[in-house]
């Protein structure tokens, strides 16, 4: 292993976090490591492409670079799921007149610019008359006259040139199947027996989903929901008292939604998320324009700007770094927009605008002092000692000025938290015996890692007795020493 003083220094100022997808543009070792310098916290590995094989080789790379820089990461497991797609046509392509009667049905024959096959029996199952059927992306929609067991008449109300294959969105239509096709299941095993650190589910359109996944990982990962589906939004509240963070995956919810209802979505769903201490996670097309040029446009840069500006926990990058011509440029572009919003004075502003409320707990009460404290008393940090990171998590939920330390014995728990908002996850395997012992620990790091300088102070909050998961009942000020 190289020495640690030998290694370039990766020291993040940057509050809310950065989410690279890996792919074809950055598999090898060496641009993973660019990537991770350049300001990547966490990484997501998308099984809707690549074979589990190439997604091994990508979780050795990051472990490795995890050991040589003694930094943890997070990494992401996207599972595909269901995929809806119509047949082929005769001609591998049409275009469907608005006006005109238009049929799906289970018949395979290849398609007409009357009908087309649709393989997925569990659509037709599920609809009824007046829902809306969008096909490729959304640029053509139909409207459902009529539906049976094996086929639905619908009215073309936006028509356009269709081809074989194309997606299909129901966003009126809560579909009767799983989120987890075998697929899915296979990658999830694989996921978890790679010891990765978060599943990310699609297609989730109800709790039950969510509660079905939490059977199969049976606490080997934590769970982020994809809101991509309506459905999904209106079982909101529930679905955040089961899954650890959300993915407002704003590609998928903007083809089944109106396009300006997302951006009001999106600050909800990442209001929501922080009142009920779950780390959110803003995703799609952040900075699109960057997979082929190496300059983002002023728009994308604003967008990124907002959410970081409206508290996400992390911004992601997809194609732009999985396949694009640019992926350390983009990231070094994200790096730059959520550092200087910091900078910004409405930053704090709009942050301690948005009320958290802590629960009537002894640890919630804790943990909303020690945001006090550390701002009354100016310490450099906030250092969290915890197991099961739920200290960690409240703390980041009252977004406090300064950094926080997750001071942990856990590797699973230093790692999940890279994606949290302002936490510096600090894995130490030695164990602690007692508070003095763990004061000076957390002394120790704040300066080794630069966040503290000697005669500067830190607040400590802990849990006694240790490891006691939820048990925050103690808050110090510490002297860092010289």
């Amino acid at each position: 292993m190289t020495d640690r003083q030998d290694r370039p220094a990766i020291r993040r100022t940057r509050q809310s976090k950065i989410v690279a997808t890996l792919g074809p543009a950055t598999s090898e070792p060496a641009m993973i490591r660019a990537l991770l310098v350049a300001g990547v916290d966490v990484f997501r590995l998308n099984f809707s492409h690549g074979t589990q094989a190439e997604h091994a080789e990508r979780i050795r790379a990051i472990r490795a670079l995890e050991a040589e820089y003694r930094r943890p990461i997070a990494i992401i497991a996207d599972l595909q799921g269901p995929k809806l797609r119509i047949g082929t046509f005769a001609d591998g392509t049409v275009r469907l007149t608005e006006g005109r009667p238009f049929r799906l049905d289970t018949d395979p024959t290849p398609g007409t610019e009357a009908r087309v096959p649709l393989p997925h029996p569990e659509v037709f199952a599920s609809l009824t008359p007046g829902e809306t059927l969008l096909l490729n992306d959304g640029a053509i929609r139909l409207r459902v006259e009529d539906c049976g067991p094996d086929f639905a008449e619908t009215r073309v109300e936006v028509g356009g040139p269709l081809s074989d294959r194309k997606g299909l969105n129901l966003p009126d239509t809560e579909l009767a199947m799983s989120a987890l096709t075998d697929k899915d299941r296979g990658d999830l095993r694989f996921a978890v027996e790679h010891k990765v650190d978060w599943i990310a589910l699609s297609f989730v359109q109800r709790p039950q989903d969510v509660a079905d996944a939490r059977r199969l990982i049976a606490g080997r990962a934590h769970i982020i929901i994809k809101l991509e589906k309506p459905s999904a939004v209106h079982y909101l509240t529930e679905l955040l008292d089961m899954t650890d963070a959300v993915m407002v995956a704003r590609g998928d919810l903007g083809v089944e939604m109106q396009a300006e209802d997302v951006p009001g979505l999106q600050k909800r769903i990442i209001q929501e998320s922080r009142k009920s201490g779950k780390p959110v996670i803003v995703a799609t097309q952040m900075l699109e324009s960057m997979i082929a040029s190496p300059t983002p446009t002023r728009a994308e840069a604003s967008d990124v700007a907002t959410a970081v500006f409206d508290g996400a926990d992390a911004v992601m990058l997809s194609a732009e770094t999985a396949i694009g011509q640019y992926p350390v440029e983009a990231v070094t572009m994200m790096d730059r927009i959520a550092r200087r919003v910091q900078r910004d004075p409405l930053y704090r502003t709009i942050l301690d605008g948005v009320g958290t409320e802590p629960d009537k707990t002894a640890a919630d009460a804790i943990t909303a002092a020690a945001r006090q404290v550390a701002s009354t008393v100016s310490a450099a940090a906030i250092v969290t000692y915890t197991t099961s990171g739920s200290t960690t998590l409240r703390a980041a939920r009252e977004r406090p000025e300064v950094p926080i330390i997750c001071l942990t014995p856990e590797q699973r728990t230093a790692r999940r938290l890279a994606l949290c908002w302002g936490v510096h996850p600090a894995f130490r395997a030695d164990e602690i015996r007692d508070f003095d012992g763990m004061v000076a620990t957390a002394c120790a790091i704040a300066q080794s890692e630069g966040i503290a300088e000697p005669a500067q102070r830190i607040v400590i909050t802990a849990g006694l007795p240790f490891g006691t998961p939820g048990s925050t009942n103690v808050l110090r000020i510490a002297w860092v020493g010289g």
